[in-house]
């Protein structure tokens, strides 16, 4: 089959390689569409010691499964895989777990003709959504979990919040959607790139701006959503946060400085960390997409495989929409 490997540092290429062998309880899946993920490219950058090359990433997917129970049908790909028994896993905390990986980290990804994963990982579609909807539902569940971890912090509800999105990639963006979904008025975006900004006020109902030239006052946030995870976007969610806010930090750029933690104490800043999903965001995410979540797609762009490399190349230039998404046939 062909895939896209990452093959080192800043350097990506199409290869040939023997199609995956799956063991007892796994599915194999042609896999028609998966989206470029700021995971992956902070693997690309040679950032994510897990991720050694030469290796295939990609873990946002769907596609169609050859046998067992979905066999013949289209299903979206859970990639984060668990034990199945502790007691995160026990308690619906699956995304705890103590033996979480994800395909495309040690296990062989789907920017490829096929994928081996978990049969019980493997979600059927719905006739209502396309495949390429489809492929945002794992970005669109983190998402979906960050914003139900700010919900049940805030002093008030989404709708009279208001909120900043620092990050205008996928997950800022998609972020952007639930909060509206659940009835933000007063939303923000910060992103510096002009290409971006362009795209995101059209994608929902989000004042997008340039964190360098000016946006929401200080200390009048209730809540920040950190889609970065930089010393930089950390410092601007201190000073963006209210007394008594909350600041939702999803990003994974850095570790390192940028809270104010003084602040955070003497005006009761509630600080949260949020790292992939649920199942049961998963499940929602794929809820909220068939009935249409995502209406402007302008802030996409469906590329073959063939360009796969240059896509990285096109992010990390800064020269790309929010989210860039492959199609493999």
């Amino acid at each position: 089959m062909r895939a896209l490997f990452y093959t080192g540092t800043q350097q990506s290429e199409i290869r040939e390689t023997p199609d995956p062998v799956a063991v007892d309880g796994e599915a194999h899946v042609d896999v028609s569409y998966c989206g470029i993920c700021g995971s992956d490219m902070h693997a690309w950058h040679g950032h994510d010691p897990r991720r050694v090359p030469p290796m295939i990433l990609g873990h946002e997917a769907v596609g169609i499964a050859r046998a067992g129970q979905y066999a013949g049908k289209r299903v979206a790909i859970n990639p984060l895989m668990t034990c199945g028994s502790c007691r995160h896993c026990l308690s619906g905390d699956d995304h705890l777990c103590a033996e979480r990986d994800l395909i495309g980290m040690f296990k062989a990804g789907a920017y490829a003709e096929q994928v081996v994963v978990a049969e019980r990982n493997l979600y059927p579609l719905a006739d209502e959504i396309s495949d390429e909807d489809a492929a945002l539902a794992e970005p669109l569940a983190v998402c979906v979990h960050a914003v139900e971890i700010a919900r049940k912090t805030l002093r008030r509800p989404v709708s009279e919040s208001r909120c900043v999105v620092l990050g205008g990639g996928a997950i800022g963006v998609l972020t952007a959607m639930v909060l509206a979904d659940q009835g933000a008025k007063d939303l923000w975006i910060a992103e510096p790139n002009a290409l971006r900004r362009e795209v995101l006020e059209k994608a929902c109902a989000v004042k997008a701006y340039d964190p360098a030239q000016g946006g929401p006052a200080e200390k009048s946030a209730d809540l920040v959503i950190d889609c970065v995870g930089a010393p930089v976007t950390r410092k601007a969610a201190s000073g963006l946060v209210m007394p008594g806010g909350t600041i939702v930090h999803v990003g994974l750029q850095e570790a390192g400085e940028g809270l104010d933690t003084r602040y955070f104490t003497l005006q009761e800043i509630t600080f949260a960390g949020t790292y992939c999903y649920t199942r049961y965001d998963f499940a929602a995410a794929l809820q909220l997409l068939t009935r249409g979540l995502v209406g402007n797609r302008e802030w996409i762009e469906v590329r073959p495989l063939e360009q796969g490399a240059q896509s990285f190349v096109d992010i990390h230039e800064g020269n790309a929409p929010p989210k860039i998404i492959l199609k493999m046939g």
